[in-house]
């Protein structure tokens, strides 16, 4: 009997780790012993173990990754010991490799023999192990719910994308019933189904994966122990593949939300039929990931979101966007900033976010309150010292009130200037020294204030917190 060790490193996440529940069901089998940890953990560091298996999610999540691993390189008589695997693994193998000497696992474990070459099972067939979620303190979102593939891959290579590099064969079908009924047999009935396919609508089997989705009870108005059962295309929809046959195959099932994905403001005649062919067959709860900082503008992220308000009120639908930011494939950290963006921008759209939690509702006073009522509007919200904008309420009849009273009054030349300046740095005392321009002097002041005010609610918060302790 082996020892060994599943590890998820830890940062936040909402999805259970698939792979290492997979791999923990394949060394069970075998008859091994098997511990799961979210994060660092003394006690299994301090212990001896045959195989460690440690899972990656996005590049940027690097520099906590490659602690994980080196906290527990240890623990392994080799690092060849410790096997790493997942999109960050994937795509960035030779760094791994070089910094740690560890085994990396490319891609998925669909084939036999990638764990040990004389086994001729295949790891990514068999049915997750659900128990090890129960190991950890750490609260997973969807540990109600069957998750599964009805399809592998995407045909679209797009350039953000990593789903290419990852499943490079797209597979029109994989069998649904099997998963879920596997789960059902070894963990009792699970109250929803998410589906992580990156592309289902490209499938020529749709229909039957729709068949099959409506076979296992998760129908429209369906229900379990009284409780409405959802249905979930987590990844999203395809826009310019949602024809109308489709999307009447959609509305038979449980599905909610439907998620329609709009990337580029260059879709939105197809994206705005999709969601008015949605209301139309009765799909009224709808959500969609909104891509930024990529090859768009500041304008063009503003738009999209104002978009869904406006068919929110005119179709009597709720959509709810979360803007996500783009970063490359291979970078390992987020400051990437795209051709069209700049550090305030971006960071000013995540304080607007912190303010929304992160969604943009479906009411349009709302958005507005948070974005704006144009675009123009929009840029001066997020060029706004980041305390101004967090926290909206307690400044807008003073500080942040008079921050946009000087705007309005700078030039051009004026504005670019402060631009210049926020899109580099914070700005600091140095920055006043020499500006001859009272106004600019004065909109400078404000930011070098508002850091102050920043700290000291930091501070604040951490006294608060001491006495609750002492």
């Amino acid at each position: 009997m082996r020892r060994i060790l599943l590890v998820e490193p830890a940062y936040r996440n909402k999805y259970p780790p698939l792979g290492l529940m997979k791999i923990s069901t394949y060394h069970k089998l075998k008859g091994d012993y098997i511990q799961f940890v979210k994060g660092f953990n003394y006690s299994f560091r301090r212990q001896k173990w045959d195989r460690i298996y440690i899972s990656t999610l996005f590049t940027f999540f690097w520099k906590i990754t490659l602690r994980t691993i080196n906290y527990y390189l240890n623990s392994v008589t080799s690092p060849r010991d410790i096997f790493v695997g997942g999109v960050m693994a994937t795509l960035l193998r030779d760094e791994f490799e070089k910094e740690t000497n560890v085994r990396v696992v490319q891609g998925l474990i669909n084939q036999p023999g990638i764990l040990n070459p004389d086994d001729r099972c295949i790891v990514d067939e068999l049915i997750p192990d659900y128990k090890i979620l129960d190991e950890t303190e750490y609260e997973y979102g969807l540990k109600d719910a069957y998750l599964g593939y009805a399809t592998r891959g995407c045909p679209n290579h797009c350039d953000f994308c990593a789903v290419y590099r990852i499943e490079p064969f797209f597979e029109h079908y994989l069998p649904i019933k099997k998963q879920v009924r596997g789960i059902e047999e070894i963990y009792g009935s699970k109250q929803n189904l998410v589906l992580l396919d990156n592309n289902v609508l490209a499938s020529e089997k749709f229909e039957r994966i729709i068949g099959d989705i409506l076979d296992l009870g998760f129908y429209r108005g369906a229900t379990l122990n009284s409780k409405m059962r959802y249905l979930d295309f987590n990844q999203g929809l395809d826009a310019r593949l949602l024809t109308p046959k489709k999307m009447t195959l959609l509305a038979k099932t449980a599905i909610r939300p439907i998620r329609i994905a709009f990337d580029f403001i260059s879709m939105k005649d197809t994206y705005v039929s999709c969601i008015k062919l949605a209301r139309d067959k009765g799909l009224l709860h709808l959500s969609n990931y909104i891509l930024y900082n990529y090859l768009d503008t500041p304008q063009d992220f503003y738009e999209r979101l104002r978009i869904n308000c406006v068919l929110n009120e005119k179709l009597g639908i709720k959509i709810y966007s979360f803007p996500m930011k783009f970063i490359p494939l291979n970078a390992k950290d987020r400051s990437y900033i795209g051709p069209n963006w700049n550090r305030k921008l971006l960071r000013g759209v995540q304080c607007i976010l912190l303010a929304t939690r992160g969604v943009v509702g479906p009411r349009m006073e709302f958005f507005e309150a948070a974005f704006g009522s144009t675009p123009e509007e929009f840029i001066k919200i997020a060029l706004m010292p980041e305390e101004y904008i967090i926290q909206r309420e307690q400044y807008k009849n003073n500080r942040a009130y008079d921050w946009k009273q000087i705007y309005q009054k700078l030039t051009i030349n004026q504005r670019n200037h402060l631009l210049n300046i926020l899109s580099n740095k914070k700005v600091e005392e140095s920055d006043l020294k020499g500006v001859k321009s009272t106004k600019l002097h004065r909109i400078l002041a404000h930011y070098i204030e508002a850091e102050r005010l920043t700290k000291e609610a930091a501070r604040r918060r951490r006294k608060t917190l001491e006495e609750l302790k002492g």
